[in-house]
C-alpha cells in the first residue's frame, strides 16, 4: 500500500512538474508580450491605464501566492 500511495504522489508530482512548467512558461511569454506595449513610438497611453493594468496583474497574482501559501499552511498544521 505505501508503495502504491507513493507512485501516486510521484505521478501527481510529474503532472504538476508538467503543468506547471506549461503554464509558467506560458504566462512569462505573455509578460514579454505585454512589455512590448511599453513602447512609446508604437503605442500611447497615460499613467492611469498603466496603473489599471499593474493593478489587474498584482491582484491576481496575491491570489495564486496566497493560494499556494494556504496549501502549504495546511499541510504545516500537524507534523510528528
Amino acid at each position: 500500500m505505501y508503495k502504491k500511495l507513493e507512485s501516486q504522489k510521484n505521478e501527481k508530482e510529474e503532472r504538476f512538474k508538467k503543468v506547471a512548467s506549461r503554464r509558467v512558461k506560458e504566462i512569462l511569454n505573455k509578460m514579454r508580450l505585454l512589455k512590448n506595449c511599453a513602447n512609446k513610438n508604437n503605442y500611447y497611453y497615460n499613467e492611469e491605464q498603466v496603473n489599471k493594468i499593474i493593478s489587474a496583474i498584482d491582484s491576481d497574482w496575491k491570489k495564486v501566492k496566497a493560494e499556494f501559501s494556504s496549501q502549504r499552511s495546511k499541510k504545516e498544521e500537524f507534523s510528528l
